[in-house]
């Protein structure tokens, strides 16, 4: 896409790769740059840096700070301070892991940041695995597991060390984070999301020495890679789903540097480190038992001062650190400016080769041309055999959601009684209504079969309901007991109840008026490649086939169009 004039929002635009592009993008001309990271001085910084080399207008750099994965209102409280409170965590297990809606979407830190400033372009530069996978839910499960097999159980305690690992669970921080940005970005039409990746090891495998324990390589580590992979997939499903913004990742599988290189005062975590003073007769005896931590008081009376290079969020290393990791055959190293270049090349349009979503989508087995020919033999096949046998295959609430077995046992009561389209567009849904309730009233065998794989019969009073022992919806994810009102039945009947209320047989005949009026738009007198769902495909409407009823309903009703394949 064409940059010019574009606003550019870069998350984590204060590190090595972030500030790259934004000094990168200014050859693009955009309209303007925000650029975020975790603490107020450092977004303000390289603000203020990129406005005085480029004397652009006041406002054309935008800090932004806080924490993008968290709600708005905690964007800038520390994690662990969160984590230690009662109630600013249990709200954190609900942002997590509880179902996302609109009020939750719009109390998000990252809802609020795209909805302020309505980017074109959103760059991601932050490491997202090592944020979320640095964490380390090993060190909570070690914390849990000495509680569990304590003497003493202290069940406040456990609870609250139980609600910190759900905090701090990879999985779901990691989709709650792909659901909000990509929410937000259909919601405020961004047109383009480029991720800066990792493949958590800097281009090394399960041999990388620079590992975080004793264990080689660190299950830490191993985490962040894992969380990157993970992200990649999601992303990878993101550039399929249909409205959505482009949708690209560069992965540098090498140590980024640098940023400067000097000498002064180095800090790690951004502290000094103590030049502690112990003199030779000083040792301490190794009998006995052993502790990390010591109560000894020990003098320092200076920092440590020396040469370093600073690789930016990665950290500073000593020189002899520096040509370990960049020695031949080590983990190597690529420069800012190299992934600001590839990075905006292809916002531009240009193929660089490094871009990971196409990668995937070229190196994935997609639908085939053999399977496509099977596919009317499968058909077929099916129905010969449900002639033979005198039953209708309808559905087994396997593939999911409960809402496909639902509709299609819908249609198939539809189709029991009506045997086109247009005997039922003509029948008043009123009657149809009746028609139908009558029909499953006198087939048992029927009713029984949808309320036994857990679809249960919602009554045309929409006061009473048919159901078996088990139930699909509501999932057990919402609960095990409600308090009943008009919202949750709706809900649920739409989601998967067999809906038998006057309406829902209304809905049915709008949706067979729109599927021919879809027809009848795109008249294809030629024959041509140019429409799939023409009339041929309906068989002329004299038909009822469930499954491209409702296949044709995910696809213009759900959203749920494949675009690539």
């Amino acid at each position: 896409m064409d940059i010019t004039n574009k606003k550019v929002l870069i998350l984590g635009g204060w590190g090595l790769v972030g500030s790259a592009i934004a000094r990168r993008l200014m050859n693009e001309s955009p309209s303007g740059i925000i650029l975020t990271s975790l603490k107020k001085e450092e977004a303000e910084e390289i603000c203020k840096e990129l406005s005085e080399e480029y004397k652009k207008k006041p406002g054309f750099f935008v800090p932004w700070h806080g924490n993008v994965f968290s709600r708005n209102d905690y964007k800038d409280t520390p994690r662990d301070q969160l984590l230690e409170n009662d109630e600013t965590r249990s709200e954190m297990v609900k942002d997590i892991a509880g179902e996302l809606n609109d009020k939750m979407l719009n109390s998000m830190a990252l809802y609020k940041l795209i909805e302020e400033h309505k980017p074109d372009v959103i760059i991601d530069c932050i490491n997202t695995a090592t944020a979320i996978a640095y964490q380390n839910i090993f060190n909570s499960y070690n914390t849990i597991n000495g509680i569990l097999n304590g003497k003493e159980k202290n069940f406040d305690l456990l609870k609250k060390e139980v609600e910190k690992m759900m905090c701090i669970s990879y999985v779901p921080q990691l989709i709650r984070h792909i659901q909000v940005l990509h929410n937000s970005m259909l919601k405020f039409s961004t047109k383009f999301y480029l991720k800066i990746g990792t493949s958590g090891t800097g281009g090394m495998g399960l041999n990388i020495p620079y590992t975080h324990s004793e264990e080689k390589p660190s299950r830490v580590l191993l985490s962040k890679s894992s969380v990157a992979g993970a992200h990649t997939l999601l992303l990878f499903l993101m550039a399929r789903t249909p409205g959505g913004p482009a949708i690209k990742e560069l992965k540098p599988t090498a140590s980024i540097a640098w940023k400067k290189i000097a000498y002064g005062e180095v800090k790690k975590y951004g502290k000094p480190i103590n030049i502690y003073e112990v003199g030779m007769d000083e040792g301490v005896s190794l009998s006995g038992k052993f502790s990390r931590t010591t109560d000894k008081k020990f003098n320092s009376k200076s920092n440590l001062n020396t040469v370093f290079i600073d690789t930016g969020e990665n950290g500073i290393f000593s020189a002899g650190e520096f040509e370990t990791i960049s020695t031949v055959g080590q983990m190597e190293f690529v420069t800012p400016e190299e992934i600001a270049e590839n990075s905006v090349r292809e916002i531009m349009g240009y193929n660089t080769g490094h871009d990971i979503i196409n990668a995937l989508d070229n190196s994935s087995m997609e639908p085939s041309y053999r399977a496509g020919f099977l596919q009317q033999y499968a058909s077929n096949k099916i129905k010969a055999l449900e002639k033979e046998n005198k039953t209708s295959s309808i559905a087994f609430e396997m593939l999911g959601p409960p809402r496909l077995s639902k509709l299609l046992f819908e249609v198939h009561l539809i189709r029991l009684i009506y045997k086109s389209f247009n005997d039922y567009i003509n029948e008043n849904y009123k009657t149809a209504a009746k028609k139908i309730h009558d029909l499953l009233s006198s087939n048992t065998e029927l009713r029984n079969e949808i309320i036994s794989i857990g679809i249960p019969i919602l009554l045309p009073d929409g006061k009473n309901l048919l159901r078996g022992p088990h139930i699909e919806i509501p999932s057990r994810s919402e609960g095990e007991e409600f308090k009943l009102d008009d919202t949750k039945i709706n809900k649920w009947a739409a989601n998967g109840w067999v809906d038998l209320r006057e309406e829902n047989w209304k809905l049915w005949n709008d949706r067979f008026k729109a599927i021919i009026k879809d027809t009848e738009d795109h008249p294809d007198a030629a024959f041509s490649s140019r429409y799939i769902f023409n009339k041929e495909y309906w068989e002329d409407f004299d038909t009822i086939n469930i499954g491209k009823v409702v296949g044709w309903m995910f696809i213009n009703e759900e959203d749920g169009l494949r675009i690539k394949g």
